[in-house]
């Protein structure tokens, strides 16, 4: 039996790849990311219990922290910067580290991944309460492993997200997420299948954990940061959707920019002060403060 990955396979069906005309290669490269949802609806049991131990963290003053190494550690750090404008989380609720530092999110950094020592060291502020995702396509990168192993020293918990059954980082973790893509249309390049498939399951465990947090009412994203005209629009929206027929840009104003904060204030018929109260005494969720 072969020690690579299940990642490191050859793709029997794209063996002649380079053969195929324009159409049919770009269909190939599209079609091939098919895997990378199946894989991911396969773990959504797992995916839960992280999402879970991420709610939980976070409403115990907690935090997460993410490692990865190459496109793995750069999707985990678009996963944690995208948070604060999408769904005005605090920064420092979600922190991400690549492997070779950010210089390695525009280029390859040589024997980052391979580093234990600084993976371990990139966790060096975590504490008990807080929450450690590692994320590693083969699931060996030293770098990722070293960290998730030091983080549970200092009393974290863990989630491993992998690509290849039977990782070693799948048994380092306290939830193992493993979304089995397989071997990838080009041998090797888990930027593909594997990313793809990863990217997923970051987007439903941080998303869900927001929605569980209160950040949305429904699936609206009222805990939006609006930092751009087109936020600012979006938060106006908001609050017309939310409160009838007001003067939302005014109302949002006296808000201090809140969608949440305004929609109180109208339907509740409260000013700033006492809808934010209102909202406090619910854990920041619209719902119980307006319903």
């Amino acid at each position: 039996m072969s020690e690579l990955p299940a990642t490191e396979g050859l793709d029997a069906a794209t063996v002649d790849i380079d053969r195929l005309d324009d159409v049919a290669l770009a269909r190939s490269l599209v079609e091939a990311h098919r895997v990378s949802v199946d894989a991911a609806l396969a773990a959504s049991d797992e995916i839960a219990r992280a999402m879970s131990l991420v709610v939980t963290a976070i409403e115990n003053g907690g935090r997460v922290v993410l490692v990865g190494a190459g496109t793995s550690g750069r999707l985990a750090v678009l996963d944690a910067a995208e948070l604060p404008p999408t769904f005005g989380a605090d920064p420092g609720l979600f922190d991400a580290r690549i492997a070779g530092g950010d210089v390695a999110l525009r280029h390859a950094v040589e024997g980052a991944e391979d580093d234990a020592e600084a993976g371990a060291r990139s966790v060096d502020d975590v504490a008990a309460g807080d929450v450690v995702i590692g994320v590693s396509a083969s699931g060996g990168a030293p770098f990722v492993r070293a960290a998730l192993r030091a983080a549970r020293v200092r009393g974290a918990r863990t989630v491993g997200i992998v690509n290849a059954p039977n990782s070693p980082l799948a048994r380092d973790a306290d939830v193992a997420i493993v979304v089995a893509t397989g071997a990838e249309p080009i041998q090797g390049s888990t930027r593909m299948r594997a990313g793809t498939a990863q990217k997923i399951v970051l987007n439903a465990i941080s998303t869900g954990a927001m929605i569980r947090l209160g950040k949305t009412y429904g699936n609206r994203m009222v805990d939006v940061v609006s930092t751009n005209a087109k936020l600012r629009a979006r938060s106006e929206r908001l609050v017309r959707d939310l409160a009838g027929d007001v003067d939302a840009r005014a109302l949002l104003d006296a808000a201090g920019g809140s969608v949440k904060t305004a929609v109180v204030m109208a339907r509740r018929g409260v000013d700033r002060v006492a809808a934010e109260q209102l909202l406090a005494a619910a854990r920041g969720r619209l719902a119980p403060a307006i319903d």
